[in-house]
């Protein structure tokens, strides 16, 4: 069997000059990889010499180039393991990239013995990389990492490409439109790993590297994406670090952009914003927020507005969407439309266990389901449900404990503890770094995280500690949420002008809880503090033994 091979020659005219003429690899597809002290560039080529010698008129920054070659390339394995590459070495972070985005007709298509070359051959190659020190983690470490699951370079699906080319279209269109006192609207909706960051990652690297070519209707524009989640700012601003087109200055928190704008008097040409639902919908002068709704005042700020959201995910009273007020917003803007992202792909679950946790989050409890691929399981101790994702993270990585908002947050150097209902066993709770999302930091392996760390990531395996607020009523047959036991007081905030205020903090309840039991790619494990509800669960759980 062939195997690859890398050839190396510095980053100059003479040396590739050199080369004969005779050589197979100058007219058979081929992967390279440019690369200096702190950048690279992934590319593939039918035509090497010609192509280093492109390279070499217009790239800066390089001084080595490495071919890759194999017996068994074809050019659709060389797109996809360019692809791949580019992914790889984004999680990798070793380098800079230079490469910008494919455009939609480009994304990888399927072809003959796709499986092998996306296996065999790119782990053959990346630890052939490694020997070289061209790369410094292994694939399993990089997959783990958030800046490679939200890489802007990610192969997308079909429904994703036909939601990026018409949020590039509505944007091409409306940023040349005229408009009133409020930019234009686009709403694209989805559940929680339906994909959504992963397709805005890929829009907006699109439309910077669009804003720096003269020929595009882009060009020269202020755009930014913004996220009110510090988790995932931190993520975003990690990955604008190592796309050399992307400039962290472009990625924001709401309320501080929004703060600049005005004292500025300036107003962006598109904000994109990411987790929507998590902006606030009252004035908060807490958080230095005056006006009355964020996507409001961004609506006033920008030509165009494009928002991510769920109204599942909403964890906050003063960010409650109540009926009628984006509607309300959809007529205020220039012009609106809507997308709605339908596909699962966090989870590697079948639709009993998908509906499963659907029913929960509606209070209602029934057998749990079977799945051959996806592992759901209760527990009768935390202690249990620990080892066990540590056992879990042993073998597959990025497994953790979350916890409902049902215990005391760290506050004043004091460490608070997610106890077991007999309180002898506990685990450090809801621990924070300002450099590091939560569940990538090792130690978290032993703390329970929450629903402010872990929104919007994915975990291997996810163990869900169900607090004191979450109960079972024997005799109604139904979960019931004690609103008075949720700890996050936070949430609770801004009541004003909410009718049912009850059925508002149940609902914030129970969207948490429906986020945290679908962060789990390839399982869920579930312990209950309540005696009632813990039964229950153990109980419907033997029913499939």
């Amino acid at each position: 069997m062939s195997a690859i091979e890398i050839l190396s020659w510095p980053f100059k005219k003479s040396a590739i000059d050199q080369i004969n003429n005779k050589q197979d690899f100058l007219n058979y597809p081929v992967i390279y990889i440019l690369n200096g002290n702190k950048e690279a560039y992934i590319g593939e080529t039918v035509q090497f010499k010609n192509r280093m010698k492109d390279h070499m008129k217009s790239r800066g920054n390089i001084n080595e180039i490495n071919l890759i070659k194999h017996d068994e390339f074809n050019r659709s394995a060389t797109f996809h393991l360019e692809t791949k590459l580019i992914n790889y070495f984004l999680g990798d972070e070793k380098f800079t990239l230079q490469n910008k985005s494919k455009t939609a007709s480009d994304f990888t298509h399927n072809y003959y013995n796709k499986p092998h070359y996306d296996q065999y051959i790119f782990q053959e190659l990346w630890r052939k990389l490694h020997e070289r020190q061209l790369v410094n983690n292994n694939l399993d470490t990089i997959e783990n990492k958030d800046i490679f699951k939200l890489s802007p370079y990610k192969e997308l699906t079909l429904e994703q490409i036909d939601l990026k080319d018409k949020v590039l279209k509505f944007c091409e269109k409306q940023v040349l439109a005229e408009s009133n006192d409020f930019g234009s609207l686009l709403v694209v909706e989805g559940e929680a790993g339906t994909g959504k960051s992963v397709v805005l990652s890929s829009i907006f690297n699109t439309i910077q590297e669009r804003a720096t070519e003269i020929s595009s209707n882009f060009y020269g524009s202020e755009n930014y994406l913004v996220v009110n989640h510090e988790e995932m700012y931190k993520t975003y601003k990690g990955i604008a670090k190592r796309v050399k087109h992307l400039k962290a200055k472009n990625f924001a928190k709401p309320t501080p952009l929004i703060n600049r704008l005005q004292k500025e008097s300036k107003k962006a040409h598109i904000i994109f914003v990411d987790e929507a639902h998590l902006l606030l919908t009252k004035t908060d002068t807490y958080n230095n927020f005056y006006g009355e709704n964020q996507l409001e005042e961004l609506l006033k700020l920008a030509k165009v507005v494009v928002i991510i959201y769920d109204q599942d995910q909403v964890l906050k009273l003063k960010s409650l969407w109540g009926v009628g007020v984006l509607e309300g917003l959809k007529k205020k803007s220039t012009y609106h439309e809507e997308y709605q992202l339908t596909n699962q792909f966090r989870m590697q679950a079948n639709d009993d266990v998908i509906n499963w946790i659907n029913d929960f989050k509606c209070k209602k409890l029934t057998p749990l389901p079977s799945d051959e691929k996806y592992e759901l399981k209760a527990f009768e101790t935390l202690e249990e449900m620990h080892k066990e994702i540590k056992l879990k993270n042993d073998k597959y990585g990025l497994s953790r404990i979350v916890s409902t908002f049902d215990y005391l947050h760290k506050k004043d150097g004091k460490t608070y503890y997610v106890k077991e209902s007999n309180g002898e066993y506990k685990m450090p709770w809801n621990t924070t770094s300002t450099k590091y999302t939560w569940a990538e930091k090792p130690e978290t392996i032993n703390e329970a995280g929450s629903i402010y760390t872990i929104q919007g990531f994915d975990l291997n395996y996810v163990g869900v500690v169900l607090g004191p607020s979450v109960q079972y009523d024997t005799s109604k047959d139904e979960i019931i949420i004690d609103t008075s036991k949720y700890m996050d007081k936070g949430a609770y905030t801004g009541m004003d002008g909410i009718e049912d205020v009850n059925k508002a903090k149940e609902k914030i309840v129970l969207n948490s809880i429906n986020v945290l039991m679908k962060r789990g790619i390839k399982g869920l494990y579930i312990y209950a503090s309540d005696e009632a509800l813990r039964e229950k669960l153990l109980e419907y759980q033997d029913l499939n033994e």
